[in-house]
């Protein structure tokens, strides 16, 4: 009788332990829960809740939402991709570089802010910038040479206030001469840079 006794009492005590370890994990979990919302919220040197705090938490992610959208679309080159269209209406003139030189010329600026002037009128339009060379040297080099061309002409937009998202970069190196020829008349058309401005549809 004892015996049987002790083992129901075994028994109920398990049984009970066994649904109050339930109960308790569901509660640890809502807890859990609880405790992640809470911790969006930041609170001041006395412990009291930013009301604030939370709104300001959840702005933050939808502007990194938003910010990898841009960066998304802007990986893709305006050239390829389908939301952009190739604007006719513009015709800017090339930016002439000097023998083996990445450096603009002060010559030259007034092309490149016109671009700017452009750009700053119409904020739905991007612009690639192309980076060209003359026929001598390797295929490599120009390449390399071309993009650096490119790039000075793209930093000298963005210090004129053009957003770096809106301004990609190309090189050609040699592969698109301006003008046919061997000598310095061709050559020195051949060492620029120029502009394909595309407009959002």
């Amino acid at each position: 009788m004892k015996s049987s006794t002790m083992m129901a009492i075994v028994c109920c005590g398990a049984l009970a332990f066994a649904l109050t370890g339930c109960k308790y994990d569901d509660a640890n979990g809502d807890e859990l829960a609880s405790q992640s919302e809470v911790s969006d919220v930041s609170t001041d040197g006395a412990g009291t809740m930013d009301a604030n705090a939370q709104d300001v938490g959840t702005d933050a992610g939808a502007a990194a939402a938003e910010e990898t959208d841009v960066s998304s679309v802007t990986g893709v080159p305006f050239d390829q991709d389908p939301n952009y269209a190739r604007c006719t209406d513009v015709d800017f003139k090339p930016v002439y570089f000097g023998f083996d030189a990445s450096q603009l010329a002060p010559a030259e600026l007034a092309k490149i802010e016109a671009v700017a002037q452009h750009l700053q009128a119409k904020p739905n339009r991007v612009v690639i910038v192309e980076g060209n060379c003359d026929e001598r040297g390797s295929n490599e080099y120009n390449l390399s040479l071309g993009e650096l061309r490119a790039i000075s002409i793209r930093d000298y937009l963005v210090t004129l206030g053009i957003d770096a998202n809106r301004i990609q970069s190309k090189s050609y190196g040699e592969e698109k001469p301006a003008v046919m020829g061997h000598d310095e008349g061709a050559w020195s058309k051949n060492r620029r840079g120029e502009f394909a401005v595309f407009q959002h549809k």
